[in-house]
């Protein structure tokens, strides 16, 4: 088969489930990772001929887009922040707004007077998308990572070297943690948030793919998580430290009230780029 009817091929395949521009990205993700291929040597050469082998893994990949597999576990990997990742269905893919929540901790963490010997706390790292993204942009920091899946860990130690960074990995149940290793400057968390009753908004490629223990939370006790690390800032973070979470975007009220009664001050909402309220900072006096 020549690479313009694959092309054809996968986009009439997949019409009924994704948009063309989506089907269009699938296509230049496999054709790259499969035969080496970028969009220019599509237009140069749309007559490519696929081996044999080759089309079978093309199909195979095709096969699994059918099912409504994300692309980024077919080709195990993914781009965040400008830097790669594996992934696989122990963690969560990372997501556009999670770069939001970086890129803040990062502008904020260049205030602090130390930052040449700031010392981050991260909780629930998953892929490491969140560690590995801020030691890149502050290589000076001391960086610590919790995650309660050993599988998760496994692969955010891979992506620590792939991205040739240094980060202190701990397995560790943050629901059951009662104190932690040392103070921090900074902590910050992207925890599970989704309420159950949540789910019907969620996309079939996520519900049936990720991992439901880094997504969803109770519809009695959504907060469960914000409300375990806030109690745990309060002792462990340094003065003036600062506290970041990524946020439901229908519960930021409540999560910041959760910090206002926790005696949080300088609290701040902020807004994705697509206008949801997906992030909050506070610190401790």
């Amino acid at each position: 088969m020549i690479l313009k009817n694959f092309k054809e091929l996968l986009k009439c395949s997949l019409e009924s489930i994704y948009p063309e521009t989506e089907t269009d990205s699938f296509f230049f993700l496999l054709i790259d990772e499969y035969l080496d291929l970028q969009r220019i040597d599509f237009t140069l050469n749309p007559d490519f001929l696929i081996t044999k082998s080759k089309l079978q893994i093309l199909n195979n990949a095709l096969e699994k887009l059918k099912n409504e597999e994300p692309i980024q576990y077919i080709i195990g990997k993914t781009e965040f922040y400008g830097y790669p990742f594996l992934v696989d269905n122990n963690t969560l893919i990372p997501r556009p707004e999670t770069e939001e929540l970086v890129e803040w901790v990062i502008f904020e963490a260049t205030k602090f007077s130390s930052k040449n010997s700031l010392k981050i706390l991260d909780i629930g790292t998953g892929t490491g998308c969140i560690p590995i993204s801020i030691a890149k942009k502050l290589p000076n920091a001391s960086i610590t990572s919790i995650d309660v899946s050993p599988h998760a860990l496994k692969i955010a130690k891979k992506n620590a070297e792939l991205n040739n960074v240094k980060i202190n990995f701990i397995e560790a149940d943050i629901l059951k943690t009662v104190t932690l290793p040392e103070k921090f400057d900074i902590i910050v968390s992207n925890p599970p948030y989704v309420r159950e009753l949540e789910k019907k908004e969620i996309q079939n490629n996520v519900l049936q793919n990720e991992p439901h223990l880094a997504l969803f939370v109770s519809n009695e006790n959504p907060l469960i998580f914000y409300e375990k690390i806030a109690d745990l800032a309060t002792q462990h973070l340094s003065k003036n430290g600062l506290l970041f979470f990524e946020i439901n975007q229908y519960l930021g009220k409540e999560t910041q009230h959760l910090l206002e009664k926790k005696q949080f001050i300088n609290i701040e909402l902020k807004k994705d780029l697509f206008k949801n309220y997906r992030m909050i900072k506070s610190s401790r006096s």
